[in-house]
């Protein structure tokens, strides 16, 4: 059995050279899970040259030995499912449920889609000419490093791993030092699958250490990052001096354009889906644009939404939210709610402090604002907490005018009963993804945003193209 201070690295659980240890905070109770390692250059310097050993003979594997690895991986998964649920809600603090159907759910979709992926994708493909054709063959990009954050551990941290195995790239994984437990568990079911050694390797670390070297390692050929719009801006920075191919996913501050014509349910759809995961998601609808005609109206639906939300610890069962995941991301939301009560925000739900009966853990008040200009903070910056902002439109092109007005770009969120205007404003929106009315995007549609929402794209085909490369051959 191996320590939470061991590193995963070339097929075993290795002791680290670093002797620097960070606690593991349960944001519920505020007290320490465990201790881990914060590896140094030499612990990294390890793990590239473990995954560069092991790249070269990873890479020419066939795509059928590939594919029974990843299935065996998903069935352990899926017999761990509840382990893993568990290890999220202590290490992050989502409420026992949502880590359940959720979190440890998410990882278990993408590994699956990623095998239906490979299944039908050709690493050998044909364009014509003239005369016969040109062959292109998608070849793995080599060591890739990957760096997850802690909001949606699982979900992040498949996203990246599996596509880069599946393109036959061997992978150095920083998982987040604040939620780092449900990668080690990931580990611990790759070394059961048997991969080759090598080919997966964990390092922990924190990002101006681990992060930074892993960025600028001669040695690794691409970096998939997921988190903040300043560490991504860090990281592009960094990798601009090997000019490394670079796919990051960061933040986002999505509107969500509710017409007077929407189905009954879209006010209280747009406040859960902004309170999910306790407001931690990059790509939550936390600004709702609504049209004047049901403004008022929202408002009330928003305020009574708000009031219902139960908060929790996450030990417990049930829909309630749970607490934020840190001291720091507690204090930041604490600052912007009271700052947009001195811009002048219309405080209709919730407030600065802990709610009623919480002394002790990371909780924060579900809370709503109407009456929100784009020049208050809350309307522009990413809060990543269960605050949300109203705001009113005339019509159709100012929606889209407030919708827009943000460097940030993930998802926007469109409900109303006209399809036709629907499909026209998702053209005008400035954002990679957006949702209509409710419906969900599947694992195999990309996940991805423009702006400071970051570059290239995770999910379905795109996913494992980012692991990839082009190879154009004339003449055979």
């Amino acid at each position: 059995m191996h320590k939470e201070t061991d590193f995963f690295i070339d097929g075993s659980w290795v002791k680290p050279n670093s002797n620097r240890t960070l606690s593991v905070i349960n944001p519920s109770t505020e007290e320490s899970i465990c201790q881990v390692t914060l590896g140094d250059e030499s612990d990294l310097n390890r793990a590239v040259e473990a995954a560069k050993k092991a790249q070269p003979k990873w890479a020419v594997t066939s795509k059928e030995e590939r594919l029974a690895l990843l299935e065996s991986l998903l069935s352990i998964y899926k017999s761990k499912m509840g382990e893993m649920a568990q290890v999220i809600s202590d290490e992050m603090g989502a409420p026992i449920s949502l880590a359940q159907s959720a979190q440890a759910g998410a990882g278990f979709a993408h590994l699956r889609q990623t095998i239906k992926t490979l299944e039908g994708f050709s690493f050998a493909t044909e364009v014509p000419k003239k005369e016969g054709v040109d062959h292109i063959f998608h070849e793995s990009l080599g060591v890739v490093g990957l760096i997850t954050p802690w909001n949606w551990p699982m979900n992040q941290v498949m996203l990246k791993v599996a596509p880069a195995l599946a393109a036959g790239c061997s992978v150095v994984l920083k998982p987040s030092e604040v939620a780092p437990l449900s990668a080690m568990l990931l580990a611990e079911m790759i070394e059961e699958a048997n991969f080759p050694k090598g080919v997966f390797n964990l390092i922990n670390g924190d990002g101006t250490g681990v992060g930074s070297w892993l960025t600028q390692h001669p040695d690794v050929a691409a970096i998939s990052f997921t988190g903040s719009t300043r560490a991504g801006r860090l990281i592009m920075k960094s990798a601009s001096e090997q000019v490394k191919p670079l796919c990051l996913e960061l933040g986002g501050k999505g509107a969500n354009i509710i017409f007077a014509d929407a189905d009954e349910k879209a006010i209280s759809r747009g406040v859960r889906q902004c309170f999910l995961n306790s407001g931690q998601s990059c790509n939550a609808p936390t600004r709702m644009l609504v049209e004047e005609s049901l403004y008022e109206s929202a408002i009330e639906q928003a305020q009574e939404m708000a009031k219902k939300t139960l908060v929790g610890s996450a030990h417990e069962e049930g829909r309630h939210i749970g607490p934020v995941v840190s001291e720091m991301q507690f204090q930041k939301i604490q600052v912007l709610i009271a700052r947009g009560i001195e811009q002048g925000a219309r405080l209709v739900s919730g407030g600065v402090g802990r709610p009623e009966g919480f002394e002790k853990g990371f909780f924060v008040k579900p809370t709503v604002f109407a009456d929100v200009t784009p020049d208050m903070d809350i309307f522009k910056e990413e809060i990543f907490g269960p605050v949300l902002s109203i705001i009113p439109f005339k019509d159709q092109a100012q929606a889209v005018e407030l919708a827009n007005d943000t460097p940030y770009g993930l998802t926007n969120y469109i409900q109303t009963g006209d399809l036709d205007r629907a499909r026209e404003l998702a053209r005008k929106l400035r954002s990679g993804m957006v949702e209509v009315n409710g419906a969900l995007l599947s694992p195999a549609s990309p996940f991805g945003g423009v702006g400071l929402s970051g570059v290239g794209r995770e999910g379905g085909v795109w996913g494992l193209e980012e692991f990839l490369y082009p190879k154009a051959v004339s003449g055979i």
